[in-house]
């Protein structure tokens, strides 16, 4: 199954695999998933470790690079990602978030999120 780690996810992954539920260990430790990220994610890093938010303290280019060479795979963000957000319902106000769930809903790609907001999208998207 393919799956698209939202930010925090991936932040967890890479520094505090501790954070991690118990759900979310076992589906980034199934060898038969494959586990995707967005340049958004990468993005969102970039922009709020600027802004010097505490919980974005990782280096994006460091994140980026560790990701790959864990077998991450990179999405990239597309016009059609972009139209799709267009038709969301405002449950969330973060863009970041948005591009994300769009990106899935159009990718028929599984989102994992801890975020219980984006949970409540419709479309290919899990709570972990």
């Amino acid at each position: 199954m393919k799956l698209l780690l939202d930010t925090h996810l991936l932040l967890w992954a890479a520094g505090e695999p501790g954070r991690l539920s118990p759900a979310a260990r076992q589906l980034l430790a199934d060898s038969e998933n494959e586990l995707l990220f967005s340049a958004a994610s990468v993005w969102e890093v970039a922009i709020k470790r600027g802004l010097g938010r505490s919980d974005f303290r990782v280096e994006p280019h460091l994140l980026r690079r560790g990701l790959l060479d864990n077998g991450y795979g990179e999405l990239a963000i597309t016009s059609e990602h972009a139209l799709a957000v267009d038709g969301l319902p405002a449950i969330h106000k973060d863009p970041f978030d948005r591009i994300l769930v769009a990106q899935s809903l159009v990718e028929g790609i599984t989102l994992l999120t801890a975020d219980p907001l984006v949970a409540q999208y419709p479309g290919p998207i899990r709570q972990v």
